[in-house]
């Protein structure tokens, strides 16, 4: 998508800054997005903080400025050794017994393949990657490792996106170092969402992902939602922790801020049909293997080389910076 710089005003704080004039953004084309099956809720709990704390606005804007300094300085001089992120993984569930730890590692696993290009699906060289050089998606020298694990039995059923998993006074569980560690919560979940994340720059007492109990790790003692069992939920949730939009830009034909993921319609559900067009300008193949799309858990299977440079932007230029040892 189109490389924009990203700027906040009371027409921006839903994010409808559109890849190019040609495809304009209509109230129908915010009410066609609807996923079939996978549901993120980023994106909302985001316009949510910015509703309630203008200042949080302002904190994103001051984001993007660095991010786009970064982005253009030589490839040289960017990020080529790896980063470590310990994680404090929190269940919050009547039966914490349910998630073992054997399920959490293999969230960790997962999470590990997917940010360093050792996803099984990779190991194909004629794997179908809408006319994306293999050699180009990207590697992105992340690794994770469990720095903890919260077990905390809540007698609340499901939890919703208003932050209370995140809290022992609601039922939840609080944050164990959530300036220096990423925060993961394993939850019910209520309304259909499999997960959501904060953004960089929100406040540490909510800082980190929330992932349905259902959609975590690759293997349970539970039924597990059939499309969503392969632990790429948090892969996509990380990507959003780490500074990521969604692919297709949460608008038709929207803007990722992110220089070579090509133009969505909307985004994309179950395992599309390869070879895929948009309607957007130059009617793109779409890139719904990417794991910032709405595809089925088997269907996505990269980030890009921009989704990289973005993440690496975050770790240099934003509080991500604290979370990430080498």
């Amino acid at each position: 998508m189109k490389k924009t710089l990203f700027t906040l005003s009371a027409a921006v704080l839903l994010f409808s800054c559109k890849k190019n004039d040609a495809n304009p953004v209509t109230d129908e084309d915010v009410a066609s997005l609807s996923a079939e099956g996978r549901q993120c809720a980023a994106d909302d709990v985001l316009k949510k903080q910015i509703a309630e704390d203008p200042k949080r606005a302002q904190i994103l804007e001051d984001i993007e400025t660095k991010t786009a300094l970064y982005l253009e300085q030589p490839q040289s001089l960017k990020r080529t050794t790896k980063v470590f992120v310990p994680v404090v993984v929190h269940v919050v569930l009547q039966n914490t017994s349910q998630v073992t730890d054997a399920q959490i590692q293999s969230q960790i696993d997962v999470l590990n393949a997917d940010f360093n290009k050792t996803n099984v699906e990779l190991t194909n060289s004629s794997v179908y990657l809408a006319g994306y050089p293999l050699s180009n998606v990207a590697n992105c020298l992340i690794e994770y490792y469990v720095s903890s694990i919260v077990r905390k039995t809540t007698t609340v059923s499901s939890f919703g996106t208003n932050d209370a998993v995140k809290k022992s006074g609601s039922g939840g569980s609080d944050p164990v170092d959530p300036t220096t560690k990423l925060n993961m919560w394993v939850c019910d979940l209520s309304s259909g969402y499999l997960g959501y994340a904060q953004f960089p720059g929100g406040s540490a007492s909510t800082d980190g992902v929330v992932i349905d109990y259902q959609a975590f790790g690759t293997f349970a003692s539970y039924p597990m939602y059939a499309q969503f069992n392969k632990g790429r939920t948090a892969t996509h949730e990380v990507g959003h922790w780490f500074n990521l939009r969604h692919i297709w830009g949460d608008r038709r034909c929207g803007n990722d801020y992110v220089s070579d993921t090509p133009g969505h319609d909307a985004s994309n559900g179950g395992c599309p049909a390869v070879n895929l067009k948009s309607n957007c300008s130059g009617k793109p193949l779409e890139q719904w293997m990417n794991y910032m799309d709405y595809t089925d858990d088997k269907c996505m299977y990269m980030f890009s080389s921009g989704q990289k440079d973005r993440m690496n932007a975050a770790i240099a230029s934003s509080t991500r910076a604290n979370y990430v040892h080498y």
